[in-house]
Order: C-alpha cells, then sequence, then structure tokens
C-alpha cells in the first residue's frame, strides 16, 4: 500500500505493487477481513488519479481489479459508487482504438528522434544507449545496416524479455496490459456457474472466490455486504450502459494490419505483437461468458446475436485456413460454443454452415488441450441437435454424426470421448432425419464396438487420472451408452424411415 501511495511520484513502483495486489486479494478471505478502510481508500484515490498515460491508466486498472477482488469488504453505503467507478475505469481502458494509439506512438517516436538528431552535438548525447535505441526504432529506415549487428536478427531477437527502454514502447505496452486486464476482470465478473465452462479454468480460476470471500466476510465483524442477487444486478446494469459488450465484441477482432506491420518491422517494438493477440483472445473469452450469463435482449436481441455470428464467422472462416493456435482456438470454440447454445435455445437461424463447423472442429480436434476438443464437440452437438428438428437435414447429419463417432473412438482422453457420446446421444436422439442418418453411418454397430473399450479404459485410467467429478460424469455416459443402444436397438427393429 505505501508503494501505491506514491503512485504520483514513481508510478512504475506503482503498477508493479498493484499487480502484487491484485494476485494476492484474488480468493484470499483471510486478508479480507483484515483489510483495513485507509487500504481501501488509498485504492480509490488511485482510481481517482487523473494522469492520462497509458501507464496511469493501467495502474487505474489495476487499482479497479483489486477493488473487485476485495467488493466484498466495501460498506454498502458506498458499495454501488465504488463498483460503478470500477466499470468505468473498465470502460474506458477498452474505448481506446489500439492499433491507431500504437501507430501515434511509433509516430511521436519517429519526431522525437528527428529532433534529437537535429539537436545532436555529439553521437551519445542525453541517454547512455539511445543510438542503439533509436536505430532499433528505425529499423525500417536502417534495416540493411542492422542486418550486420550481432542480436539484433528474428532468430536472436530477445528484446520482450526485457523491460522495454523506448518510452512510446514502454507506454504501448502499459496499453495493451490494461485492456488485458479489463477483459480478464470482466470474465470474472461474467462468470458463469456451469460446469461446461470448467474447460478454461486456467483463465478464471479464481473466479469463484467471489462468492467464497462474500461469505467469509459476512462473518467478519463490522462488514456489511450487499446480497449477490442485487451484485449481480448492479454489474449487469453497468456493462449494458456503458456498452461494454460491444468494446468487448470491438477487441475480438484481429490486430490492426497495420499496427501489426509497423511492429514487426521494429525489433523493439515487435513484443507488441504477442500482446494484441493476447488482447484479442482475453475479448473472445470475454465474450464467451456474458452470452453464458446474459439474456439474449441485454445482448440487443435477435439482430445483434446474428451480427456477432457473422462477425465470428468472418473472424475463423476468412483466412485461407483455420488459425491454429492453440490460445486463439480455445478462444473462438469457447465464444462459438455459447453463441450457437444461446441461438438454439431461441431457434434463432445462424450463418455457420456444418461444413465450416466442420473445418474448425477438424482443427480443434489436432489440439493438444482437452477443453479446446470438448467445445468442438459441442459445437457440433449444439449443431446437430438443431438439424435433427429441421427437414432433409439427413446428408449434415451424416456429416456431423461421422465426426463425433471418430473422436468418441480415437480421442485421447477419457473426457473427450464422453463428450462425444453425449453430443452422439443429443444429435440422434429423436426425429426422422436422425434415424435415417443414424442407419447410414451405422451407429448402432459403431457404439457396440466401442462400449466395452470404454468401460475398459474407465477401468483402467478412471481413477488415476480423473477426478471424483469427472468420474461421475463418466458413469452416467455409460449409463446412457447402455440406453440409448438398447434406444437403437429398437429402431433397427422398425422399417427404415
Amino acid at each position: 500500500m505505501s508503494c501505491l501511495e506514491r503512485h504520483s511520484e514513481n508510478v512504475e513502483l506503482a503498477v508493479s505493487a498493484a499487480y502484487c495486489l491484485q494476485t494476492v486479494t484474488e480468493d484470499n478471505p483471510e486478508l479480507l477481513c483484515r483489510l483495513t478502510p485507509s487500504s481501501l481508500q488509498v485504492l480509490e484515490s488511485v482510481m481517482m488519479s487523473s494522469q492520462s498515460t497509458m501507464e496511469h491508466l493501467l495502474l487505474r486498472t489495476l487499482a479497479a481489479g483489486c477493488v473487485w477482488n476485495l467488493k466484498s469488504a466495501l460498506p454498502s453505503s458506498s458499495q454501488a459508487e465504488t463498483l460503478s467507478a470500477v466499470m468505468r475505469i473498465l470502460s474506458n481502458s477498452l474505448e481506446v482504438d489500439a492499433g491507431q494509439a500504437i501507430l501515434e506512438l511509433k509516430e511521436q517516436e519517429s519526431r522525437r528522434r528527428e529532433e534529437g538528431k537535429e539537436r545532436e552535438v555529439q553521437p551519445c548525447s542525453d541517454r547512455p544507449g539511445e543510438e542503439t535505441g533509436s536505430r532499433e526504432g528505425d529499423g525500417m529506415e536502417d534495416g540493411d545496416e542492422e542486418m550486420g549487428k550481432p542480436n539484433t536478427s528474428a532468430d536472436n531477437d530477445i528484446s520482450d524479455l526485457f523491460p522495454p527502454k523506448n518510452e512510446e514502447v514502454k507506454q504501448a505496452t502499459a496499453l495493451l496490459s490494461a485492456q488485458q486486464t479489463s477483459l480478464e476482470i470482466i470474465v470474472n465478473m461474467c462468470c458463469s456457474d456451469d460446469p461446461s465452462d470448467d474447460e478454461w479454468e486456467e483463465l478464471s480460476s479464481s473466479d469463484e472466490s467471489d462468492m467464497c470471500a462474500e461469505s467469509s466476510l459476512s462473518e467478519c465483524s463490522g462488514v456489511q455486504v450487499l446480497s449477490p442477487l442485487c451484485l449481480s444486478a448492479e454489474i449487469h446494469a453497468a456493462l449494458i450502459s456503458l456498452l461494454l459488450p460491444e468494446k468487448v465484441l470491438k477487441k475480438t477482432e484481429f490486430p490492426s494490419s497495420a499496427a501489426l506491420d509497423t511492429c514487426m518491422k521494429c525489433p523493439a517494438w515487435k513484443s507488441l505483437v504477442k500482446k494484441m493477440h493476447q488482447v484479442q483472445c482475453r475479448a473472445l473469452f470475454c465474450l464467451h461468458n456474458m452470452l453464458s450469463v446474459m439474456e439474449g435482449e441485454a445482448l440487443g436481441g435477435v439482430v445483434a446475436l446474428q451480427a456477432i455470428a457473422e462477425h465470428l464467422s468472418q473472424l475463423v472462416f476468412s483466412q485461407p485456413e483455420i488459425p491454429k493456435e492453440d490460445e486463439f482456438l480455445e478462444a473462438v470454440t469457447s465464444a462459438v460454443r455459447s453463441l450457437l447454445q444461446i441461438m438454439a435455445s431461441r431457434n434463432i437461424p445462424q450463418c455457420m454452415s456444418p461444413q465450416q463447423l466442420i473445418g474448425l472442429c477438424e482443427a480443434a480436434a489436432q489440439c493438444s488441450h482437452t477443453s479446446v476438443r470438448v467445445n468442438a464437440i459441442a459445437i457440433l452437438g449444439i449443431t446437430g441437435s438443431t438439424l435433427a428438428k429441421q427437414h432433409h437435414t439427413a446428408d449434415k447429419l451424416q456429416m456431423i454424426g461421422s465426426f463425433l463417432l471418430q473422436v468418441a473412438t480415437k480421442d485421447p482422453s477419457l473426457v473427450g470421448t464422453g463428450e462425444a457420446l453425449d453430443a452422439l446421444f443429443d444429435v440422434f436422439a429423436d426425429g426422422v432425419e436422425a434415424e435415417r442418418a443414424a442407419r447410414h453411418i451405422k451407429l448402432l454397430p459403431a457404439l457396440r464396438t466401442l462400449q466395452p473399450v470404454f468401460k475398459a479404459k474407465m477401468r483402467k485410467e478412471g481413477r488415476e487420472k480423473y477426478s471424483p467429478d469427472q468420474l461421475c460424469v463418466l458413469d452416467n455416459v455409460k449409463v446412457n451408452l447402455r440406453r440409448f443402444i438398447s434406444y437403437l436397438e429398437t429402431l433397427e427393429k422398425k422399417p427404415s424411415p
């Protein structure tokens, strides 16, 4: 806290302290019980600071994250006002066009270096290493000369491992970090208790901490808290009034090509490329959570949901081939899964064809992360269940059923196998089209062959590799597999549709 108090004198120190504080306040009820009013006042003073640099924007965002973690310790008389301030900070952070800001900062760097050259009396005048920094920053102009210098090639560049010396790069890094942090805070705000969201626990492992903290703090003397329902309603209203769904959607776009080109040409700026893609992935996760916990009308209704579908379709299918980076695949399949779920529940048509979705799922099936493969399975399960209720869809159901059977047979994880079987149960549960497709892909004999293999794998690997909750789900899948085979055997005795 003492480091934060000095934010006006030493913003770098304050930012480092804020990062630490955000970490230690997460899922830490014991700390919350010992929190003093003066500590909250320090955080509030940081949030109220008015300096306009990107580092101060990052500092305010981190302070907002700390306050969100500590929200249960806020007096009820000021809780609504404080949380409203938190939401405004997140909104202000996401309002900034990072691509345009990077281009402006690069232009600012170029002007500064030109002015420095004009004032220069000696090769190195004001700052140690400025000439070297200048040459790195102007790599586009001096690229040929730089090629002959050690440690400046793409293969040897380790500049991203060190804090940026260039002031403009430092500001751009701070902006992207502020936006990434803002999106992560919103992810936690929109946390769903749906067990199907467990697959991306790495990003939001602390999402459930808020309810635990509230429960603990209610036992601490002198602390008054609002009910979770009231708090949720306030956050929901703030998200809508500050247009945060639209701002999050904007951040899911691919980074500005002009900004990417500029950064790729300058070694000192190259580390920003990775951060821009990280912001995009966090925004996709954020969209996934918003779709999971907010009503369709709150997001803009049918037209808005169809626009999001168009946007995600463009994001995934406009490239010559589907991007295969693990983080992007996990983020985009999570968003597509949530969107298709809400659209299917409301019978809203969407623009992504089964062929396109199978292409996405084929790319996801090659991913080493089980969570990505589970998302892909769920996407096809939702799509297939919708098609099974329509006419003349047997061919499409055959494609989906064949893919799901392949996953159920070949996925290295029992979780993936179980999800694929569950999806098959949903897709082929009922309907003439589903029955016709099931006969064509020989679903019954395939499941008869798979059943003993699945049981044996559960006996061999179950208790060693999987949690009790996962084993409970897998046991249900095993029971449902037996029942589904019986159901298909009954259909087999009927005349073909």
